[in-house]
């Protein structure tokens, strides 16, 4: 089998001292240092780029895109080796905007090259045997600790576990045991097709609500003498997808301003619902004409609307962003 893999950085590829580790070793030396991976697959390595998670950019990204894009014509599978901190963003939006008749496979370390006990290669390993396996043949996955997980549904939970990512609301798609690769559930994408972007680029922060929070930020990215600074605005609400009142006021600003937003919850597992009335409740954002991220975390729900605005009227009317959200997996 011809397999592509797409070195961006990241820790799997970081090496260093005191001065803070950054990536600094090739795709090819990531293969290297996996003992017999050259028995599984050939393999062709592609320096997309080299740098850590925390920087990629929507530029990158799309150099990522258009590099799968080519990878797929000639290859049986792809390996992606990002780093941690966005990787499941940047598995999400491939996910999203491409349809690719192979499978590709997102995989990285928590521990740098240089360190002892170093997950890289087990975890570059794992992505391999998923992309060559004879019942993966298309979807984007995150490989990782021996689990291999839906780019919709993958989230990271914990800043330096070597378990780090979780699918909180359907669990993995399946985990590698001595026998082989374990299946739960069909592999495939369960992201909801996107309309075809050339370029996805937007300006989205992201603004959380919680006790004493008020509008006066989300205000000053809307209320510019020269239009909104913001593209679009996600809010990670409490509960269901509730906020403060101030803040409530300052989303009505927004919207008759023209911006989208998008209201997900601060909880890490649960679907978003308009349930309560009263100043910023769910019933009264939805009447304000906000879009719902479902059980989409805040993040991946910045990157399905950065994705819906790219489409313009095909996207953010609510046909694309909400499919998939009130039916999860669909």
């Amino acid at each position: 089998m011809e397999i592509t893999v797409l070195s961006t950085g990241g820790t799997i590829a970081s090496t260093g001292s005191d001065d803070g580790k950054t990536p600094t070793k090739a795709g090819e030396e990531l293969i290297e240092a996996v003992p017999g991976l050259g028995d599984l697959a050939s393999f062709t390595v592609e320096r997309v780029a080299s740098v850590s998670g925390f920087d990629v950019t929507w530029d990158r990204a799309g150099g990522l895109r258009r590099a799968a894009e080519r990878a797929a014509d000639t290859s049986d599978g792809i390996v992606v080796t990002h780093g941690t901190d966005t990787m499941a963003e940047s598995a999400y939006l491939l996910d999203l905007t491409t349809e690719l008749d192979v499978p590709v496979a997102f995989t990285g370390a928590q521990r740098p090259f240089d360190e002892v006990g170093t997950d890289g290669p087990p975890n570059l390993l794992a992505a391999v045997r998923t992309v060559t396996h004879e019942r993966v043949d298309s979807g984007t996955y995150l490989v990782f600790d021996d689990e291999v997980h839906a780019a919709r549904d993958v989230v990271k939970s914990h800043t330096s576990a070597l378990s780090t990512f979780r699918s909180p609301a359907r669990g993995p798609v399946g985990e590698f045991t001595p026998a082989g690769l374990r299946l739960f559930r069909e592999p495939r994408s369960y992201s909801a097709s996107a309309p075809t972007v050339d370029e996805v680029t937007a300006e989205i922060p992201v603004l959380t609500s919680g006790l004493g929070v008020s509008g006066e930020t989300l205000r000053r990215v809307v209320d510019l003498d020269d239009g909104p600074a913001a593209d679009g605005v996600v809010v990670a609400g409490t509960g269901l997808g509730n906020t403060t009142g101030s803040l409530c006021d300052a989303i009505a600003d927004a919207r008759e301003a023209g911006v989208p937003v998008v209201i997900a919850s601060r909880c890490h597992e649960g679907a978003t619902a308009p349930l309560y009335g009263g100043d910023g409740g769910g019933t009264t954002l939805d009447g304000l004409g906000v879009l719902w991220a479902g059980d989409l975390p805040a993040w991946k729900a910045r990157i399905k609307l950065a994705v819906a605005l790219a489409a313009g009227d095909d996207g953010v009317d609510g046909s694309f962003f909400e499919r998939g959200l009130r039916e999860p997996g669909r």
